[in-house]
């Protein structure tokens, strides 16, 4: 099950038998739902790491919400469990389906550490919700955003899902196994997902490294190492790559010429827009545009 467009993406990845990953993305203003069939076989963890979105069952008779930065983890083996979610504006979500046949081959030696698996919780229900700790999202927002060749995109997306997995489960200290120095408490990372929204607000007229270190009260170096290590580029490849695709989308909504477009991202002349445009999508905004 596959869905790309300009405003919307909905992208299914088989992992391997009985373990799946959703991973959706809704860029509209508008409430989109993704929906899907699913069995009492199958565990579910939802992750929701941008703005918010609610989780319906029961023909729509009951909803939970899921806000940014939380997860939700949903098993009942009497009641099929069919993935009803409506996002919310601007918001990302990232889903793993594993039966639980599949999941238990994975915790055969440390059983002891999930209270759902332990012998006399086997027929129950289980439901659980919490924050996601800093290492969670980074591997998130890595499943969001590679540099990566496609031909890799498989072997690289299987990895993080385990990496994931691992974490979500690990009881111990979350701030004991981080790979990046200066990812070692949320606040840090905080301050770099504030800085990506600053860029994201002043992407017309964005401010310098440095004075956007300065705003979030972060050091230049830790900025730039952090950035990379929770979006997988750099500051201004991941400036560059949003004032294009916010671009496409404008274009693809047929109500802005090019010159338009390139004053609303920031460009003060439309050669140098199409010029960037090609660079990143490999045909000029007229081309793309008569494509649609």
């Amino acid at each position: 099950m596959q869905k790309n467009n300009a405003e919307n993406s909905f992208v299914e990845y088989y992992i391997e038998d009985g373990f799946l990953m959703l991973k959706a993305e809704n860029k509209t203003n508008d409430v989109k739902k993704i929906q899907r069939d699913l069995d009492k076989s199958y565990l579910q963890i939802h992750f929701c790491i941008q703005n918010q979105m609610k989780l319906f069952f029961n023909q729509g008779t009951y909803a939970l919400d899921l806000g940014e930065n939380r997860s939700y983890l949903l098993y009942n083996p009497d009641q099929d469990l069919p993935i009803d979610i409506h996002l919310n504006p601007h918001s990302k979500l990232i889903s793993i389906l594993v039966t639980i046949e599949k999941f238990h081959t994975f915790f055969t030696q440390e059983a002891g550490l999930i209270h759902f698996l332990k012998k006399e919780n086997l027929s129950k229900k289980y439901y659980s919700d919490k924050d996601l700790n800093p290492n969670e999202i980074v591997v998130l927002n890595q499943l969001f955003n590679y540099g990566l060749h496609s031909a890799l995109e498989k072997l690289y997306t299987k990895g993080k899902v385990y990496e994931l997995l691992s974490l979500y489960f690990n009881k111990s200290d979350p701030s004991a196994a981080h790979n990046c120095p200066f990812l070692e408490d949320e606040v840090n990372v905080e301050k770099i997902q504030h800085a990506k929204n600053i860029l994201i607000e002043n992407m017309i007229d964005p401010p310098t490294l440095s004075e956007l270190a300065d705003q979030v009260k972060i050091p230049l170096q830790h900025l730039k190492d952090g950035f990379k290590h929770i979006y997988g580029e750099t500051v201004f490849a991941f400036l560059f790559n949003y004032k294009m695709e916010y671009a496409r989308r404008l274009l693809a909504t047929k109500k802005y010429n090019i010159a338009e477009t390139s004053i609303e991202v920031g460009y003060s002349t439309p050669s140098h827009f199409i010029a960037a445009f090609k660079k990143k999508f490999g045909a000029t905004p007229k081309k793309y545009m008569s494509s649609l």
